[in-house]
């Protein structure tokens, strides 16, 4: 049975990254009068780009047997839904007014249309895999009221393609404003559906037939955006550089050369600072497996992220390679899945953990289980909608099984490989077995105001950057300049973990020794929100800002509107702002985690001064003067 399963994941795994791919498609040659694919995609509101049904939704005639075309696992979860069309474009072959279809619409169909026109529907259809749009009808306003508009449908189409030879380069739709077709009363009608072909050659040669629909990103005043966003973010940074070059640095210096001091000086000397709780500073967390299981799976979905950029970059993601995204996202999660089973399990057994099955459980729900609730309830709308963005229960089956047999499986062997390492948790200084008191703190020394100071500097640095992302995924704006994103998502790595990195420091200085994972006794004894955590949340909290900044998008730079446009925009981006809290809390935590270790290496501490310490605490804990944990746990190096 071991045998089989080893032989089956890395074949299934083999058959899910050919959809990496585009399915098998013609070699897009073509002879005089060959009939060349014209697709019918859908069609929805223009200004909801979530909210899409099928293109014979909505009454067109349509031709004698339709057929469905066969889609990859990335175009159905783009909501792609490709239907023959009823017009026939052979090769080279003009046509002047050739009727489509013809029609009786009902009152009932009349009235569907009319609504399709006041929310500003469009229509998509593919062409030789070259996209088309077009909007179904128009609006006349005659007068202020709404009684007094005017609706009409098209009903002519005009499609202008330009060939290179036996290649098909380009193809725009236009439609006919006088041939249209009055819906504004409730009556059956006839229509008849006329269409054009014209075709004129060109010099442009296939390989860059794809390059206009790059051009609106490259324009020279969005270039010029752009590039102010980058400098802006790399002043963020030389900044913020700078203020640990010159600060920091300095006052790390002279604590070093103050701690030598003391060390040579009289032995009785009380300590202070940073120091004064090196015997607490390694102290293990509370509820370690939800912290292991938290930098898990934001190391899964930093490497995810990494490996989308280097398929964006070599050229993999290129305008309207329909669904390749999705495909992407879901095939390589499911291959790192043993990313995050390794770095979860192997910090937590670390920490001395001992049910690393619970914690590997854990690592896996983590993410995917906050995603998996707000898929189901997105879904269902969709399914009540009738939209395409409802996923078939064949494409539900086969993520299930992607599921099944590749990420899960991976999972499990990376926390075995991780259990089984047998690292060992490197710390400079040992810690005390009795916890000190931390001194009371200011209310901006508390979490909530440290993560407003830790989230926005980063936030700023990509925020300009953000407009693009948001216009290009909940929009209809083409976003191609991959190569300036990578840039601002290496600034936002770097800005999120300088400043985790000096707030790190600033809290160790004020002898607040519970810097990477404040949960646990003090949250319920002292019912103080502030003692939540810090590295960690710090580091993630940029996630917070981009959430906030969706609700400035949606209200003020955007015209999404109904329940289900609503709905898929706040659920799934908070599934994404999730994402980013993971990712960038473990980069913020890595780095403070790299620099207490440096620093606490630098200076010698006195194991002896420990033992007076533990005393110390043993007492005051006898006294019911602490409420100390009756377990603790020590880290030697």
């Amino acid at each position: 049975m071991a045998k089989n399963t080893t032989f089956s994941l890395p074949l299934f795994a083999l058959l899910i990254l050919l959809c990496l791919f585009d399915h098998v498609r013609s070699d897009h040659r073509y002879h005089e009068g060959d009939s060349v694919p014209l697709y019918a995609n859908k069609v929805g509101p223009f200004q909801n780009p979530s909210e899409t049904y099928r293109y014979f939704d909505l009454p067109f005639c349509s031709p004698d047997g339709v057929k469905e075309k066969k889609e990859a696992l990335g175009e159905v979860l783009n909501g792609d839904r490709l239907v023959s069309a009823p017009y026939k474009l052979e090769f080279q072959k003009n046509k002047e007014s050739k009727v489509a279809c013809k029609s009786k619409l009902k009152k009932e169909e009349v009235a569907r249309f009319r609504s399709a026109v006041n929310k500003d529907y469009y229509f998509q259809m593919y062409y030789d895999d070259l996209p088309v749009w077009g909007f179904i009808g128009k609006v006349v306003k005659e007068g202020k009221e709404p009684s007094e508009y005017k609706y009409y449908l098209y009903r002519h189409i005009h499609f202008d393609i330009s060939y290179n030879n036996d290649r098909v380069i380009e193809i725009n739709v236009r439609t006919d404003p006088k041939a249209v077709l009055d819906l504004t009363e409730d009556k059956e009608v006839e229509v008849k559906f006329l269409y054009t072909v014209n075709w004129k050659e060109t010099n442009t040669p296939y390989e860059k037939r794809m390059d206009k629909y790059s051009l609106s990103s490259s324009l020279p005043h969005h270039l010029e955006i752009h590039w102010f966003s980058i400098i802006n973010s790399c002043v963020t940074v030389l900044l913020l550089t700078g203020f640990l070059a010159t600060i920091l640095m300095r006052v790390l210096k002279n604590d070093f050369v103050k701690y030598a001091h003391d060390e040579e000086s009289a032995e009785d000397q009380e300590e202070t600072g940073w120091k004064y709780i090196h015997g607490d500073v390694f102290r293990y967390p509370k509820y370690k497996s939800l912290f292991a299981a938290a930098l898990g799976s934001g190391t899964q979905l930093f490497t995810l992220t990494v490996f989308i950029f280097v398929l964006a970059l070599v050229g993999v993601f290129y305008p309207y390679n329909r669904g390749a995204l999705f495909t992407a996202l879901v095939v390589i999660y499911a291959l790192t899945s043993g990313i995050a089973g390794y770095t979860a399990t192997s910090f937590y057994c670390q920490l001395e953990g001992t049910n690393w099955v619970r914690n590997l459980l854990l690592t896996g729900c983590l993410f995917c289980g906050p995603l998996f609730l707000t898929f189901c309830f997105l879904n269902t709308v969709a399914i009540a909608y009738t939209a395409t963005a409802a996923l078939p229960f064949g494409t539900i089956v086969v993520i299930v099984l992607i599921w099944t047999l590749v990420t899960s499986p991976l999972l499990v062997l990376g926390g075995i490989a991780g259990k089984n390492g047998k690292a060992e948790f490197q710390a400079p200084c040992r810690t005390t077995k009795y916890p000190r008191e931390i001194p009371s703190l200011p209310w901006y020394r508390g979490t909530i105001p440290q993560m407003a100071m830790a989230g926005f500097l980063p936030f700023s640095a990509i925020y300009i950057e953000l407009y693009y992302i948001f216009a290009s995924v909940w929009g209809h704006r083409i976003y191609t300049i991959y190569s300036i994103l990578f840039i601002v998502f290496i600034i936002l790595l770097i800005v999120t973990a300088f400043i985790t990195v000096a707030l790190t420091y600033f809290q160790l200085a004020a002898e607040d020794h519970e810097w990477w994972w404040r949960i646990g006794h003090r949250l319920v004894v002292l019912n103080d929100v502030s003692y939540v955590g810090r590295s960690f949340l710090c580091g993630g909290s940029t996630g917070i800002f981009i959430y906030a900044y969706c609700l400035y998008y949606y209200y003020a730079r955007s015209d999404m509107s109904g329940f289900m446009q609503t709905s898929f925009f706040f659920g799934y981006m908070a599934c994404i702002c999730y994402g980013f809290f993971l990712m960038l809390g473990t980069v913020g935590f890595r780095a403070a985690l790299l620099f207490v270790r440096h620093i606490y290496r630098s200076i010698k501490c006195d194991d002896g001064a420990s033992h007076a310490i533990d005393h110390m605490f043993y007492l005051k804990e006898n006294a019911s003067f602490y409420n100390a944990p009756k377990e603790s746990s020590y880290a030697v190096t």
